[in-house]
């Protein structure tokens, strides 16, 4: 399946869009998109070792670029809703609770255990056992969220299809993003992590470590069970005026007492609210 993505696809980028109508790559591309759906193939795989990098499956994302040129324009009821897309909505949904006026698109993945309030999950996205996406979250395409995360209210998560090839946003097992958090530019946020409400991150985002005596920066990868707070740093310009940037300061390590302020999760499912 692979040859016959990546074949079909370099096509269509040089403009011969001919493949397209070929039935055995339109049946192809359905069965990768169903793949995605059930859980058979994710767009980005874990490491087999602690730390070790994630690997992104870009034939996988060649796959949903096609599925959206062959699928046409439709109308789509859902109770009093009435949708006009390409993509359908999700219908598997195994031990998870989805609450309307929720979206979650055909060919993403969620595992047992998942809340979804009134978010949006989007194509190729796959969310992992017992996370909470709260109302208003946006889980772009593509994107890899861990098992028991919880994307806080208002959370955007960037998705990604082109380059195919480009990592995902990814946040690993048990990190809690805080509301109205922005994660872009396939930034990963290690396990356990904890953003504060507000954090905007972005590839160039410089990642301040104040815990020593002199500040150290990094970019694109938060460590696991770092707690993060939004900041801004000045910066002098060309012309003289100092203006402050947008940064994250790293400021301390996650502990028990901010385990227990992040087990709202926890609450919820046990009382089944």
């Amino acid at each position: 399946m692979q040859n016959q993505i990546e074949d079909c696809y370099a096509k269509v980028t040089a403009g011969d869009k001919s493949c397209l109508q070929d039935p055995e790559v339109r049946a192809c591309v359905e069965r990768v998109i169903e793949g995605l759906d059930t859980g058979t193939f994710r767009v980005a795989t874990p490491p087999s070792i602690p730390g070790g990098a994630w690997d992104t499956q870009g034939w996988l994302q060649k796959a949903i670029l096609l599925y959206f040129q062959l699928s046409p324009m439709q109308e789509m009821e859902v109770g009093p809703f009435l949708y006009h897309d390409k993509i359908p909505l999700k219908r598997r949904f195994p031990q998870v609770r989805v609450v309307p006026p929720a979206t979650v698109r055909y060919g993403s993945f969620l595992e047992p255990g998942v809340i979804v309030m009134p978010a949006y999950v989007n194509i190729g996205a796959r969310v992992g056992a017992r996370s909470m996406v709260d109302t208003w979250a946006t889980v772009g395409s593509c994107a890899q969220i861990g098992a028991d995360v919880h994307l806080s209210g208002g959370v955007g998560i960037g998705g990604v299809l082109e380059p195919p090839s480009q990592s995902p946003v990814i946040v690993e097992d048990g990190a809690f993003i805080g509301s109205r958090c922005v994660l872009v530019e396939g930034v990963r946020v290690g396990a356990e992590a904890v953003l504060a409400a507000g954090v905007i991150l972005t590839a160039s985002t410089p990642i301040v470590d104040v815990r020593g005596a002199e500040p150290k920066i990094s970019y694109g990868v938060v460590p696991p069970r770092a707690v993060l707070i939004p900041g801004t740093r000045e910066k002098k310009t060309p012309s003289g005026i100092s203006i402050h940037t947008n940064c994250v300061y790293w400021v301390g390590e996650r502990r028990a007492s901010t385990d227990r302020k992040t087990s709202l999760n926890q609450v919820l499912r046990e009382f089944a609210l």
